[in-house]
Formats: C-alpha cells, sequence, structure tokens
C-alpha cells in the first residue's frame, strides 16, 4: 500500500509506503507499483494508530443494547421509569450509567416501583455494583445466595437487591450463552483512529483468551488486544495479541491486608507480568504505592485511574517506578458531577495531568468504556481545556498541550506513557490519517477528522466520501 503526500510530524509531506506490516520506505515522489493499492491524503496528517490503554470491550458491546440510566440523558426518577418502561418487549432490561444524583441510593424497591413486572439490572456508572429490582431477584435465587460475599442485605436481613463486584457470578447465573458481538464496536472503534485497545477487566482468564482469540481470528476484532486479566491467564500466543498485567481491583471500604498484597504482586512479578492496580481514592492509591514500593518495582508497573492524586503521592508513585493510565474524558462528562460530590480540596487532584508529567511519571490515556465514551478525542480534549459539560473548569494548572495529549494515546501498549511510536522505515504499519495537517487538527481534535486507519499495513477504517474529497482510493 502507498500514502501518497501525507503530512509527517507536523512539518514534511512525503509518500510512503507499506509491505508486510511495516514501513519499507518514505520518499519525495514514490511511484505506485502495478495493482498497488494507493491513499492519497493530500497533506493530511498521518499519526501513529491510537491505541485505548484501559477499555472494557465485551461490557462496551452489551452496553449497546443497554439503557442510558444515569447523567445526562436521565437525572431524575421520572426519566428513569421513563427509560426503562420504554424498553419494548417482556424480557429483561439492561441498564447501564447509574449514579444517585439520578433518584438516590438505587435498591430493589425502588426499583419495583418503577418497574415490577419485568426481571431488571442496572449497574452503577462505577460498573462495581449492580442493582436488581424484585423480579430479577426471584429469576437468580437472590435470598438463596445472600450470604454471597457481595450480596448485600437491609436491617431485615433480606437482600436488597444490591450487588457489589460479583459480574462473574451475575454472568454464570444468567446463564448467559455467548458473548456479545465485536464487530460493530471495533468497527467504531476503528472510525476514531483505533488500533489497539488494552482490554482491563480484571476477570480475564483462559475462556475470555479464547473468545478474544477467535475473534481476531475471525476478522471480527480489528484492533491489537493487550489482555489483562487474573493470574490464570494464559499467554497469547498470536500476532495481534499479548497477554497483559494482573490487573487489582482496590475498594477502600474493603482493602486486603497489606502483606497479601504484596505477595499478590510478587506472585505476578514472579510470572514476568506486571500489575494493574485500580486506584479511584486517595486512600486506594496511598495503600496501593505502599504495597507496590514493598513488594519492589518491575517494568511495566501501572495505576489505572489515579482519579484522585495529592502532592503527597507523587514522590511515593516516583519511587515506586509506576505509570499512570487515567481517563481525563470524565471531566468532560462527569465534571459537573464531581464539583458537587468531591469535596473542595479535592478539586485540582482530580485526574491529573501536568503535575504527571512534571514528576517525570510516564502518563498515557484511555477511555474506560463503556464507563466512559470510547472516542479518545474527546479525551484529548478535556486533557487540553479541562472544561465540564456546563462550561466549568477544573484544575486548570493541569492542562497539556495538544500534542501531549496527543502522546497519552500513541504510547507502545506495554510501557503505556513512555515515548510516542514513531513512523519510520522498519516501523509497524499501524496509522490514523486525518482529512488536514495537525497546525488545524490540534486546533479541534474531533473524531471527525479521522478518513483513514490502518493496521499492520492494511485499512481498517476507510472513512471517504467524495463530498470530503480529502482522500481517495486510486
Amino acid at each position: 500500500m502507498l500514502i501518497s503526500g501525507a503530512e509527517l510530524d507536523g512539518s514534511c509531506v512525503v509518500d510512503l509506503r507499506c509491505e508486510q506490516g511495516l514501513v519499507s520506505e518514505i520518499g519525495d515522489s514514490l511511484t505506485a507499483r502495478p495493482g498497488e493499492e494507493v491513499f492519497k491524503a493530500n497533506g493530511g496528517a498521518l499519526l501513529p494508530g491510537l491505541h485505548d490503554h484501559h477499555i472494557h470491550l465485551h461490557a462496551l458491546a452489551a452496553a449497546h443494547s443497554s439503557v442510558l440510566c444515569g447523567p445526562p440523558g436521565v437525572s431524575d426518577p421520572s426519566q428513569l421509569q421513563e427509560a426503562l418502561t420504554a424498553v419494548p418487549g417482556s424480557g429483561w432490561i439492561r441498564g447501564i450509567g447509574y449514579h444517585k444524583a439520578v433518584a438516590g441510593d438505587l435498591d430493589r424497591w425502588k426499583l419495583d416501583a418503577m418497574v415490577a413486572h419485568r426481571p431488571v439490572r442496572i449497574q452503577h456508572r462505577s460498573g462495581k455494583q449492580w442493582i436488581l429490582n424484585s423480579a430479577a431477584a426471584e429469576i437468580l435465587e437472590l435470598e438463596r445466595h445472600k450470604t454471597l460475599k457481595g450480596v448485600e442485605c437491609g436491617r431485615d436481613g433480606i437482600a436488597n437487591g444490591r450487588l457489589f463486584r460479583l459480574d462473574e457470578w451475575l454472568r454464570l447465573q444468567l446463564g448467559s450463552s455467548g458473548w456479545p458481538e465485536l464487530g460493530a464496536i471495533s468497527r467504531r472503534l476503528a472510525s476514531f483512529g483505533v488500533t489497539g485497545i488494552t482490554d482491563a477487566t480484571p476477570g480475564n482468564s483462559r475462556e475470555e483468551a479464547s473468545v478474544f482469540r477467535r475473534a481476531i481470528e475471525e476478522k471480527r476484532l480489528l484492533q491489537r488486544v493487550l489482555l489483562m486479566g487474573d493470574l490464570q491467564l494464559p499467554e497469547l500466543q498470536h500476532r495481534y495479541a499479548r497477554r497483559g498485567a494482573y490487573k487489582i481491583l482496590l475498594d477502600e471500604l474493603q482493602l486486603p491486608e497489606l502483606d497479601q498484597l504484596v505477595a499478590d504482586i510478587s506472585l505476578a512479578h514472579s510470572q514476568s507480568r506486571p500489575v494493574a492496580i485500580h486506584c479511584v481514592t486517595r486512600t486506594e492509591l496511598i495503600f496501593a504505592l505502599s504495597a507496590l514500593i514493598e513488594a519492589g518495582s518491575f517494568s511495566g508497573d501501572r495505576i489505572e485511574h489515579a482519579s484522585v492524586t495529592p502532592d503527597d503521592a507523587l514522590p511515593l508513585m516516583q519511587q515506586a517506578q509506576v505509570s499512570v493510565v487515567t481517563q481525563h474524558g470524565f471531566i468532560a462528562e462527569r465534571g459537573d458531577q464531581y464539583l458537587k460530590d468531591v469535596a473542595l480540596r479535592d478539586h485540582k487532584f482530580l485526574y491529573r495531568g501536568a503535575a504527571f508529567l512534571t514528576a517525570g511519571l510516564p502518563l498515557a490515556g484511555s477511555s474506560d468504556a463503556p464507563y466512559g465514551s470510547a472516542d479518545p478525542w474527546l479525551a484529548m480534549r478535556a486533557a487540553v481545556t479541562r472544561t465540564t459539560a456546563h462550561g466549568e473548569q477544573i484544575g486548570e494548572l493541569e492542562a497539556l498541550t495538544p500534542e501531549q495529549a496527543l502522546a497519552l494515546f500513541t504510547s507502545h501498549p506495554e510501557r503505556p506513557g513512555a515515548a510516542s511510536r514513531t513512523i519510520a522505515v522498519g516501523e509497524t504499519a499501524d496509522f490514523c490519517l486525518l482529512d488536514r495537517g495537525w497546525k488545524a487538527a490540534r486546533e479541534r481534535l474531533l473524531a471527525d477528522d479521522v478518513v483513514a486507519t490502518v493496521k499492520d499495513g492494511e485499512p481498517i477504517y476507510k472513512g471517504f466520501t467524495e463530498t470530503r474529497g480529502s482522500i481517495l482510493l486510486l
């Protein structure tokens, strides 16, 4: 494949040839070979393919058949009831994105008042809680399982419909015979310029590894995959899939013994695997860093989210030698709620950017989809503007430049936050091609500007049209 007239490094316009998945030539005027596929870029910026460093692909696919149950689309109990009762059919209703700002601390009784005749399960937007109505509780025989860790009961001893960190149990109880189809989601990611993803689902194990591999081989999953998971997750011997970090979830209300966490980290390191530790509160962060320092550093160890990072945590992060993988898109999507829910003293510590870079900490970006938008360009804009949906700014001193924001999504999957991948002879041919030069694109940071996405020297997205005229296939 030959890409003609692409802007490289924001300055020079070149031709670029791809062969066997690699960049084989870069020159001023390369001649197309007989039968060679040619893209005419017309000066559009050619960028390294984007990598989403933290996403939940199966959950994202399932979310597309779910009901949004939280802001901004749903903001009060009447809107929630309207959204749930509007679902056609008579079977299960699956909701996502709930926040207590809608109808308080939701339980089965409140849900029964909205929908009693159909089983309902709603996921909190944090991803760690499900809420069932009574019809759902009966189908799942919740009373019989109420002693299971994660099933919450009221003072009367009756299960109130709230389940914590029980996704795998819920899936088994539902008897799901298959996995969500990934094709549409993968194509959507490709339209954003995404050539690779890190699936950060903690329960990924042998079965999930097989599912991902099969989807790749059947060309339903177009992106390269770095798969996080549990300690039983096997190596993935595949050109487009690799085993990633051991994922550790921390919950401030149920923290493990420090010695146990240190032992778990050390076990992962003994398998030559880094760890990725979920930290959304300052307590979780300090606890995780203490364990990492005790266990000893290992290349690739990561802190996921780092939602609240006080200044005194930065030296500990340096000592632990961790990368930070965060979601600046939450500033745009949830920022107005954060201003209400998060203590004023912590506003300046939310989803930081510049402070990490100043401290020399590798910083990478991600969507956390479906808990956030899967559009990496939204996250880039938020990293630059630090602006909420209502126009408020959060931590303006943490703002990044457009170039720094882009770099959040162009580092190597296994070295998040390290130097961006380069476009050079001999390098892997994974690209995101824009319909304009970088000077114009950096002022917009919009997914609409993506006109082609190339993985391994082959196009996985071609968004050009006759009216756009930015790119032609000759």
